[in-house]
């Protein structure tokens, strides 16, 4: 399987934040969690089954005229494939009763979990799987830090035709709940670092309006141009 030169993504418009489930230490100190995140479909049910948020499977609910479709962030770890994601969405389409397709999966290994804000950037998830024009899709994953690999899950969707409504986490960072990179954001990353902008985009395939809230926050707080370069090839190379 070739992977593609660039994970495309596309700019948020008004995009709705990232509707998650339970708190990050509820769910990472629940007895299945690092069987589940390892590859155990069995505890992955129970550890879904014990934090969902029955709020937020209702609101889902309300999301389109048609059923939407389900799709998962499906990783690779270092113990194996997280089957966190997998199980939510199997759970939402049992209680909501909306298709889920699971030949959309990713395709490369990131080792994201753990890993620092220039290491989530340099390994970008890429995906594959076919996407049914004009169709409605919502996205699931289990965790919610930068957002780089939902916006690529996203970016794989619109590149095909599709359209994402939303996304559920099971879990993740309150502040990173916001994926739709808000202006005054942009435009203090681009005050501060838009000289490297044209290079971002050739080694990434997308200029910082497609940047998540969170990256472009971290990105932000860089003190300089020569830092990003720097500790980018320094993660690439780890």
């Amino acid at each position: 399987m070739t992977l593609p030169l660039h994970p495309p993504r596309f700019p948020w418009d008004h995009f709705p934040d990232v509707l998650i489930h339970a708190e990050e230490r509820t769910v990472k100190f629940h007895p299945d969690y690092r069987a589940a995140k390892s590859g155990d479909a069995i505890a992955a049910g129970r550890l879904v089954a014990d934090n969902l948020n029955q709020s937020i499977v209702e609101l889902l609910g309300r999301y389109g005229s048609e059923p939407p479709i389900l799709v998962s962030a499906h990783a690779y770890e270092a113990e194996g494939v997280n089957a966190i994601p997998e199980a939510l969405a199997d759970e939402l389409g049992n209680r909501l009763d909306w298709p889920v397709e699971p030949s959309i999966v990713q395709i490369n290994v990131v080792g994201h979990t753990g890993a620092d804000g220039f290491s989530r950037l340099a390994r970008q998830a890429a995906f594959d799987g076919e996407v049914k024009p004009g169709a409605t899709y919502v996205l699931v994953d289990d965790f919610v830090g930068q957002g780089g690999t939902l916006a690529n899950l996203r970016g794989h969707v619109l590149a095909g035709g599709g359209r994402v409504l939303a996304v559920t986490a099971l879990t993740g960072k309150p502040y990173s709940a916001r994926l739709a990179l808000d202006y005054s954001q942009l435009v203090e990353l681009r005050e501060k670092h838009g000289s490297i902008e044209s290079w971002w985009e050739a080694k990434f395939g997308h200029r910082f309006d497609c940047l998540t809230q969170s990256e472009a926050r971290y990105l932000a707080r860089t003190p300089d141009a020569d830092t990003i370069r720097n500790r980018l090839a320094a993660a690439e190379q780890a």
